[in-house]
């Protein structure tokens, strides 16, 4: 019986070295994975901000075409040569 002992406590200690072993490389891994997906949120977040930034360029440089364009208007109106 005392050999048999012997032969479980062995196994589980070998068992537990693996689930130690298998957890702290499991850890490791997650935490890389979750640097990772962390750069990944911070690219998403900027280019997103890029991109209401283009949206506000396109907005703002309508409205100065609009502004020239009532201002060539009212120029061809003076002029008369506004076309009919």
């Amino acid at each position: 019986m005392n050999e048999t002992d012997n032969l479980v406590l062995e196994q589980l200690r070998a068992l537990r070295n693996e689930i130690l072993a298998f957890r702290s490389e499991n850890q490791s891994e997650f935490s890389e994975i979750k640097h990772r997906l962390t750069r990944v949120e911070s690219s998403i977040a900027s280019m997103r901000g890029e991109n209401v930034g283009t949206q506000e360029d396109v907005y703002r440089q309508q409205g100065v075409i609009d502004q020239i364009k009532e201002r060539l208007q009212r120029i061809e109106k003076r002029l008369e040569i506004a076309a009919a």
